[in-house]
């Protein structure tokens, strides 16, 4: 016998359910590569590692319709360090930035989005 685990959302919101070989399960949808996961919707992102996170990359967020409170990175397989002066560029824009391994990443939104809580995840693919 086995139980489904999936934590019950709103219909539309973007939890993860998945990640691994190089992609990530949202909802009942399997996508390949780095993402950035809204509440409901989902972009693909060209970062591949966590040196290639500049603000430049995170366009996308800063230039999204919608406001952006909390934002999370999962920067990789492994935690590094954020770039230096990143965390307070994004405050200085009215964004808090919360950075982890992808793995964490992706448990954080998951809850995040099941307390029906507003997150931004930008999430590099990890095997």
């Amino acid at each position: 016998m086995s139980l489904d685990i999936t934590p019950l959302t709103r219909k539309g919101r973007k939890a993860i359910r998945a990640y691994g070989d190089g992609g990530f399960t949202i909802g009942n949808d399997t996508l390949m590569g780095s993402l950035i996961v809204y509440p409901e919707r989902v972009l693909e992102w060209s970062v591949t590692k966590a040196e290639e996170i500049t603000l430049e990359s995170l366009t996308p967020i800063l230039n999204a319709p919608e406001a952006v409170e909390l934002f999370i990175i999962g920067c990789g397989p492994r935690f590094v360090a954020p770039p230096k002066g990143l965390r307070e560029a994004l405050r200085e824009k009215g964004i808090a930035l919360e950075w982890m391994d992808t793995g964490a990443a992706c448990r954080t939104q998951g809850l995040m989005i099941m307390e029906e809580r507003d997150v931004v995840a930008a999430l590099i693919a990890v095997e």
